[in-house]
C-alpha cells in the first residue's frame, strides 16, 4: 500500500525533527520545510495527502499558505492541520475559517498529533487510513493488529509485530541489530543487542508454522532482512 504523503511546514527544528521521527516510524512519507514559500512550491510539485502547517513560519505565514492552498485546484481538498502557540478562540476560529481541518495548540504530544492525522485521513480519505502492508504471501493489517500468511492467521507478540512491521516496510534492506533496537525498542536503551536475535527467532517460528519458506534472512556480521535466501 502507498504510504500517505505528508507535508510538514514547521520552523522549530527540534520539533520538526521529533515529528519526522515519529511519522516516519508510523509509515508515513513525510517532507518538511520551514518556509511558507517553499511549502507552496512543494505542494505544487507533489500534491500531499495531508499538510501539517505551523502558523508562525518563515516567508509567507502559515495562515496565508493555508488560504492559497485552498484556492488551488490540486490542493483545494487536501486536509490541513494547523500548529500554533496562539490558543485564543478568535485565532482558532480564524484558522478554521481560512480552511484548516483541525487545529493543534502548542505544546502538544507527538502521539496526539499522530492521532489527529489518522482521524482526519479516516474522515476524508479512508483508503489511506487503514494501513495494510504486504510482502509475498504475508499480509499485515496494522490497525487491526492482524497478520496472515497464505491465508493462515499468524499469532505474534507485540514486539514481534513491531519487528515485522519495520522489516516489511523496507523489504530487501538489511538492518543491523543496532538499527532494529532503535526502531523497535526506542525507549529501552539498556536492552542487549542479542535480544534482537531472540525475537527474530520467535518471528521466524510464527511465520513458518505452515511450512512456508523462511523470508527473514540473516546477513552474517550485518543483521537481518525481509527477503528469501538466495
Amino acid at each position: 500500500m502507498t504510504k500517505p504523503a505528508l507535508l510538514l511546514v514547521e520552523d522549530d527544528r527540534a520539533l520538526a525533527d521529533l515529528l519526522m521521527w515519529h511519522f516516519d516510524r508510523e509509515g508515513y512519507d513525510i517532507v518538511r520545510t520551514a518556509d511558507g514559500d517553499e511549502a507552496l512550491l512543494l505542494a505544487e510539485e507533489r500534491t500531499p495527502d495531508l499538510v501539517i502547517l505551523d502558523w508562525m513560519i518563515e516567508g509567507v505565514s502559515g495562515i496565508e499558505v493555508c488560504r492559497r492552498l485552498r484556492r488551488r485546484p490540486n490542493t483545494a481538498h487536501v486536509p490541513i492541520i494547523m500548529l500554533t502557540a496562539r490558543g485564543e478562540e478568535s485565532d482558532r476560529i480564524r484558522g478554521l475559517q481560512t480552511g484548516a481541518d483541525d487545529y493543534v495548540t502548542k505544546p502538544f504530544s507527538p502521539r496526539e498529533l499522530l492521532a489527529r492525522v489518522g482521524a482526519v485521513l479516516r474522515r476524508v480519505r479512508p483508503a489511506l487510513a487503514g494501513e495494510v502492508l504486504a510482502y509475498g504471501d504475508i499480509e499485515m493489517d496494522v490497525d487491526a493488529h492482524r497478520v496472515r500468511r497464505a491465508g493462515r492467521s499468524v499469532q505474534l507478540g507485540p514486539t514481534e509485530f513491531r519487528l515485522l512491521r519495520h522489516l516489511i516496510q523496507s523489504p530487501g534492506r538489511v538492518f543491523s541489530r543496532a538499527q532494529l533496537l532503535d526502531a523497535v525498542w526506542p525507549r529501552d536503551r539498556d536492552i542487549d543487542a542479542r535480544t534482537v536475535d531472540v525475537h527474530v527467532r520467535r518471528l521466524r517460528k510464527a511465520l513458518n508454522e505452515g511450512g512456508q519458506e523462511d523470508v527473514v534472512r540473516t546477513v552474517r556480521s550485518a543483521g537481518y532482512s525481509l527477503d528469501a535466501e538466495d
